[in-house]
């Protein structure tokens, strides 16, 4: 029997009513094993008017309320964190090891919104002039929603929610159709957790859903990842709708390796950063430019790394990478391969045939690697979401660094170098939100803020981290001027002790 996902709206689950359902498929098998019921604007709705009537007295909770209950829910993350996993892989594709650790980044934000008390804290300047203080404070916004992809099912949306909450907020979150699970058994678990009911919901749907949200009235913010057309859309629309608005797009992540670079560990770090959870990532290393003589050797180190790679169903303990997420995305990533040696690329790696034997109806795609990639061609221009690394050749530092700044995208880059000098210098050149040196995937600890630059982010603040809070906060600044009870009229007593 197909399992049926339905939304969580109030505090428990809300059965689907618009008549609409999407598939949710294994990606190793091809079969559909859930579906997914479609919000109508009605539910939406219902959705926010949950949220914000909850946010009548939640957004006047204590600090200590809120910490107390995602102190619970952090301890029941932890202790569901293999089950969350599980859903993961079971949806996504991606191999267990690889889904535990997108719930122990998530569990980093968790971590965070525990501590949302220091970072809550106000300032206060007194004797501003005679008996007159100035305070600043920060208050929630009201109903804010997250609309998130199928690549972190679990992490992206702990990226918005947990801060969200914890600043006083309630929540409305619209996750990927593709892999719903996830969601679900959050949103169970927080309320176990002693949540009141109505402080975070979840609808699941397409368009529609997307929309009523970009334009209800009663939501004030709007937090989404996902690619660059999307988040500009998103941003233009819900914008124009008078919201608070953030949304992550694409990217193009660059790695440079410079001629003194330890090129077993460059080597090591593209192919992590390449092909992990199958390339389905906003922070993968897809394009490596390799500067002066080492293309070569770097080219042929990557390749016998690659070609090792385990790939198979992602609750193969064996596995390595699993699947795509749906067969058009897999014929999409296949397309670019396919299509690049008539555009000047040298196919060292073609992995458009792979299959996986008794697995054969799955969404298989094997490792590509492309070498001496032209600027123009289109496997380097677009974001191909799907374990395909270009290798580009710079004659200098210099060319590099330019080529990638000519790029649209800004999220991530990385430097291989043994030379600090050269390293400090890349930091602060390259245009980019976020930079590794040294290191492939530079994605931030919870305390630090997540985004990038350019086509990578509409809106001016970044996720979690300080801009978290900033964003799901609205500061007030009171000026405060009080009598001195000393100086009050003759036959007013106001309680003032008297010390003679």
């Amino acid at each position: 029997m197909t399992k049926i996902v339905n939304h969580w709206i109030g505090g428990k689950t809300a059965e689907g009513t618009s008549g609409a359902y999407g598939p949710v498929t294994d990606p190793a098998t091809g079969e559909v094993t859930t579906k997914v019921a479609f919000a109508s604007v009605e539910e939406v709705d219902a959705a926010v008017a949950a949220a914000q009537d909850a946010f009548l007295t939640w957004g006047q909770s204590s600090l200590a309320q809120r910490t107390t209950i995602m102190f619970r829910f952090r301890a029941l993350l932890d202790a569901h964190r293999d089950e969350i996993a599980a859903l993961i892989t079971a949806e996504h594709g991606k191999v267990h090891s690889d889904a535990l650790g997108e719930v122990a980044r998530g569990l980093e934000i968790v971590d965070l919104a525990c501590g949302i008390n220091v970072q809550l804290k106000g300032e206060l300047s007194t004797q501003v002039a005679s008996r007159v203080d100035v305070s600043s404070i920060r208050q929630p916004l009201g109903v804010v929603a997250g609309i998130t992809p199928f690549n972190f099912p679990a992490m992206v949306p702990m990226w918005m929610f947990p801060m969200a909450i914890a600043c006083g907020n309630t929540f409305v979150l619209k996750p990927s159709e593709k892999d719903p699970s996830a969601s679900m058994r959050i949103a169970e678990l927080f309320a176990e957790a002693g949540l009141p009911d109505g402080v975070f919901n979840v609808v699941h749907g397409d368009k529609v859903a997307v929309d009523r949200l970009l334009e209800h009235p009663d939501v004030k913010a709007v937090s989404f990842v996902g690619s660059t057309p999307i988040a500009r859309y998103i941003h233009t629309t819900a914008s124009a709708n008078g919201k608070r608005v953030q949304a992550l797009g694409g990217a193009k992540n660059h790695m440079l390796v410079l001629p003194d670079a330890d090129l077993d560990a460059a080597a090591d770090a593209a192919v992590s950063a390449a092909y992990g959870s199958a390339g389905e990532r906003c922070m993968a290393i897809s394009a490596v430019v390799a500067v002066g003589a080492i293309g070569d050797t770097l080219v042929e180190k990557i390749r016998e790394r690659a070609e090792k790679i385990k790939i198979g169903p992602g609750n193969d303990p064996a596995s390595e990478m699993g699947p795509l997420i749906t067969k058009a995305h897999r014929d999409k990533v296949a397309s670019y391969v396919e299509g690049a040696a008539a555009e000047g690329c040298e196919v060292v790696l073609d992995g458009t045939g792979y299959t996986v034997e008794g697995f054969e109806d799955g969404h298989w795609i094997g490792l590509s690697l492309l070498d001496k990639v032209p600027a123009g061609a289109k496997a380097y221009q677009d974001e191909i979401f799907g374990p395909v690394l270009c290798v580009l050749r710079a004659d200098t530092y210099e060319e590099g660094v330019a080529l990638i700044n000519a790029s649209p995208f800004g999220n991530g880059t990385a430097i291989f170098t043994r030379d600090g000098g050269a390293a400090r210098r890349f930091q602060l050149e390259i245009e980019a939100g976020m930079v590794g040196v040294n290191v492939p995937i530079p994605v931030p600890v919870g305390y630090h803020s997540f985004g990038g630059w350019k086509d990578s982010l509409f809106g001016d603040h970044h996720i979690y981290g300080n801009d978290g809070t900033h964003f799901y906060t609205r500061g007030k600044v009171v000026t405060t001027r009080w009598p001195d009870p000393a100086d009050a009229p003759a036959g007013v007593d106001l309680g003032f002790p008297r010390n003679h």
